[in-house]
């Protein structure tokens, strides 16, 4: 005998109201086979689980424009269709876990495992050493290359074609590669072009490092960590998986006798380098990180998740146009525009009666590639201090990129004389 529908709504209301879990479905089976002895399997049901979507643990700590997250439900759209729950979505495979990291065992991704499927292997900052080549999907099929490309804005100053056509050519490869500036205002349609023309992967420069978040169906956890993507693969089926190479690339750039362990660091910027850049130092055991922005209470939130990871690590933040004393920083990184070609290249963002406040022996850093030698750099070196350019950055973190597009490593000498010789 068949229910009546306003008798099993009424029913079910009332079920709800007294806290019991059951879906319609559920009750209409109940209902059909003994109508009077509804109730009997309710505290059965009631026990059911219910499951709730899982948080982005690094991007939504760091993304103010975060996406809302989906409600997990048991509701089955109508009585007649078969049981089924609305799954719940998932989550990405590299979220880090949202328990304070001592950062003394935290895993560095300097040698992660960029497989498609394999977690990145946890190491201390003591034993960090260069990506190795993984077997990842092959991404030249029948012949054709692959294509691959940088966007972001502006892009007149990018040397990327240059070196990734020399990695490619050192693996035999004759993928494409691309410069395609994309203000943000066109990044979805950017997204659209890049997925309907076929391309495999492309890389993301400022100011997309972390708006492009948004598009991603899955992150690794070097970009998880960081909350910025700099290396994008598109798979066959155009879901698209972030990855984050910058914090690699920085790393790497570093000249092995230089020990920052224990000693105190300042980085003017908040953006993806700047976050990569403090990733690379808080795992390299510095001491404290002082970070200089320009707009103090938009870097709270930024605070807050990069003390949470990383507690055995000081925070300070300071308004960077009042820099006046450097007395105690031991190794200051640029990782804002100011003194890239094409961008503010004859400005410096610390002058130079601030800069001389830095102890002799104190190491000047500059993420910046284009040109080889900044403004803040040439004063760094007329004043006796230690500099490090962007552009060994600049070739690790690209490297980084083609293994995880190919899964083979290209020459880091080749890339480099390709950067060298069109500086």
């Amino acid at each position: 005998m068949a229910v009546d529908k306003m008798e099993l709504l009424k029913r079910y209301k009332e079920l709800k109201a007294q806290g019991v879990n059951i879906t319609l479905m559920e009750l209409k089976k109940q209902m059909d086979s003994s109508p009077e002895e509804v109730g009997v399997n309710i505290a059965e049901t009631s026990n059911a689980t219910t499951v709730e979507a899982p948080a982005r643990s690094g991007f939504s700590a760091l993304n103010s424009q975060s996406e809302p997250q989906a409600q997990s439900s048991t509701w089955t759209t109508s009585y007649y269709s078969q049981t089924e729950q609305i799954a719940t979505p998932e989550s990405y495979s590299g979220n880090i876990s949202t328990e304070p990291v001592q950062n003394s065992t935290y895993s560095d991704n300097f040698n992660a495992n960029f497989s498609w499927s394999a977690p990145a292997q946890a190491e201390t900052p003591a034993s960090i050493t260069k990506p190795q080549p993984v077997d990842v999907m092959p991404k030249e099929v029948n012949n054709d290359p692959a294509k691959y490309c940088l966007i972001g804005y502006p892009l007149g100053h990018s040397l990327s074609t240059f070196i990734h056509k020399a990695g490619f050519k050192s693996l035999d490869l004759n993928s494409t590669y691309d410069i395609l500036e994309t203000p943000p205002n066109s990044l979805v349609d950017r997204i659209k072009y890049l997925k309907s023309n076929n391309f495999a992967g492309f890389n993301v420069t400022i100011p997309l490092k972390l708006p492009v978040t948004l598009f991603l169906d899955e992150v690794d956890s070097s970009a998880d960590v960081v909350g910025a993507v700099n290396t994008v693969v598109i798979n066959p089926d155009k879901t698209m998986k972030g990855y984050n190479t910058d914090v690699i690339g920085f790393r790497n750039a570093i000249p092995d006798d230089i020990i920052l362990a224990g000693k105190v660091a300042g980085v003017l910027g908040t953006g993806g380098a700047a976050r990569a850049a403090i990733t690379a130092l808080a795992q390299a055991q510095v001491r404290k990180i002082k970070v200089y922005t320009r707009n103090i209470p938009n870097c709270s939130e930024l605070m807050t998740f990069l003390r949470s990871k990383f507690p055995l690590v000081e925070f300070e933040v300071y308004q960077i146009e009042r820099i006046r004393d450097l007395s105690d920083i031991d190794i200051l990184v640029n990782t804002t525009p100011i003194g890239m070609q094409g961008r503010a290249a004859d400005l410096t963002p610390v002058e130079e009666p601030e800069l001389r406040t830095l102890p002799m022996g104190a190491i000047v850093y500059d993420v910046i590639y284009n040109p080889k030698k900044t403004v803040l750099l040439k004063l760094a070196e007329k004043n006796g201090y230690r500099i490090i350019n962007g552009v060994d950055m600049f070739i690790h973190q690209a490297l980084a990129a083609e293994q995880i597009w190919t899964g083979k490593t290209p020459d880091f000498k080749d890339m480099k004389i390709a950067a060298l010789e069109n500086l």
